[in-house]
């Protein structure tokens, strides 16, 4: 789901575009499944996945790092807080 390396914490999710709202849940032991709403069109998705973690996580945009662009499964790179750390504990 997550792990915390080199003062970042790293996200492991399951992007599902064309969703009917933004949101995020857990989807495995290994996994976050995060719901988006913009198609996967010419990186529409992905903008609005960054839009979205950044605003549920109180992150700036540009300290968001994306791994795996062009997959569903892939990696969220974000800044080490104890507040995000919190918030993703208590996720379900």
């Amino acid at each position: 789901m997550f792990e915390i390396k080199d003062d970042k914490i790293i996200l492991y999710i399951k992007a599902q575009p064309n969703s009917s709202k933004n949101k995020i849940s857990k989807y495995s032991n290994e996994m976050f499944k995060v719901n988006i709403k913009a198609a996967a069109v010419e990186g529409a998705a992905n903008k609005e996945l960054i839009k979205f973690i950044s605003k549920e996580f109180k992150v700036s945009k540009s300290d968001i790092i994306i791994k795996g662009e062009t997959s569903k499964k892939k990696q969220l790179i974000l800044p080490f807080r104890e507040d995000i750390l919190k918030k993703l504990k208590e996720i379900k």
